[in-house]
């Protein structure tokens, strides 16, 4: 999956589980301080990311993911793995 694609699913993802216009996701948007997650906001995201993509994020992975960017980023290695 091209990094553009992804980012445009995850961006997805996030506006509807946060609420947030899709407009305004970036891939330099801070998770917490720029689209107003919390924790089991995140937890969530991990979930539907993980169900999304058929993968599995580590605790020591997810704890890394400040940005949409740290996101797009772990996925596209993840996939990459997979192929």
């Amino acid at each position: 999956m091209e990094r553009e694609e992804l980012f445009k699913k995850v961006a997805e993802i996030i506006s509807e589980k946060l609420n947030v216009p899709i407009e305004d996701i970036e891939e330099d948007s801070h998770l917490i301080e720029d689209l107003g997650a919390d924790s089991l906001d995140a937890f969530d995201l991990v979930m539907v990311f993980e169900d999304e993509f058929g993968i599995k994020l580590e605790d020591d992975e997810i704890e890394k993911l400040m940005t949409v960017k740290d996101i797009v980023s772990l996925l596209q290695e993840k996939l990459k793995d997979r192929e």
